[in-house]
């Protein structure tokens, strides 16, 4: 039992002694920056997704045919 209370201890006074926490500033900038970056992978996969349905409509009608 006490190497749990020693592992909690060590570990609250790493994060509050040696952890170098970001500023407000820092992370808005970090958070815009995730958002503008999922915004365009999801725009991406949105375009490659309609592009590979209307390619294999397109091959369906085809053969249908």
């Amino acid at each position: 039992m006490n190497k749990f209370g020693t592992y909690f201890n060590e570990s609250y006074k790493e994060l509050v002694e040696k952890v170098t926490w970001p500023t407000w500033a820092q992370l808005q900038q970090s958070t815009i920056i995730v958002l503008v970056a999922t915004v365009l992978i999801t725009a991406i996969v949105f375009v490659m997704d309609a592009a590979s349905s209307q390619v294999l409509q397109f091959i369906y009608n085809f053969f249908k045919s």
